[in-house]
């Protein structure tokens, strides 16, 4: 294949991509279908094939690039050992809100479309292996926070119930037009009374038990 032919390949590629996640942001995955895609990529249904197995290779090719890199900067705040667990834990949170907000079109593709559960052992989709150790990241972050000896099972409820917090200001603010500085800005106080409050419950709970 020659240079101009590569180019092209890789145009027609983002092309439909970029189609692929306009119509997912605006009409949700579901409701879209491989045809809807081609039209608005201005190329044939059967084009895309070339390129992507099915309407769920989409989904994979749009959600893995920023979740693999969500991952990546929350491993690095795993890695620095100079900060107490609290803040490590608070940072991640943090990064976490930022990437759904700064993302929020693509929130619900990215992280809820094709879940499955975060203690799922062997997800079928990649996009589901990044999210649970994403999930995962947190849950270590919050067992350096509570007892070192902290039960599986009870250690799991836990950071199920941070989670749905964190995914419950995400919501909150989908469909904000704020900018995003000043809404981080806005919630934030929100977010860490919110933070200390589960946290000594958690400790609370632990410590009676």
């Amino acid at each position: 294949m020659s240079g101009k032919q590569l180019l092209h390949a890789e145009t027609t590629k983002n092309e439909i991509l970029s189609a692929a996640k306009n119509l997912f942001s605006t009409n949700g995955y579901e409701s879209v279908t491989i045809r809807q895609i081609a039209k608005k990529a201005g190329c044939s249904h059967t084009t895309i094939y070339i390129y992507f197995k099915d309407k769920e290779d989409l989904l994979q090719a749009l959600s893995k690039p920023p979740l693999l890199k969500l991952k990546q900067q929350m491993d690095q705040i795993l890695s620095e050992v100079n900060i107490y667990s609290e803040q490590q834990l608070k940072s991640l949170c943090s990064l976490f809100i930022r990437f759904c907000l700064e993302n929020r079109s693509m929130y619900r593709i990215f992280f809820e479309t094709k879940s499955v559960r975060v203690d799922e052992e062997y997800p079928r989709l990649e996009i589901n292996e990044i999210r649970i150790e994403i999930f995962n990241q947190l849950k270590r972050a919050m067992k350096e926070c509570l007892q070192p000896h902290i039960d599986d099972k009870e250690l799991l409820k836990f950071s199920r119930i941070f989670f749905y917090m964190l995914r419950g200001i995400v919501g909150t603010y989908m469909d904000s037009e704020e900018p995003l500085d000043v809404l981080i800005r806005r919630l934030m106080p929100t977010f860490d009374t919110a933070f200390d409050v589960l946290l000594a419950g958690f400790r609370l709970k632990l410590n009676k038990e």
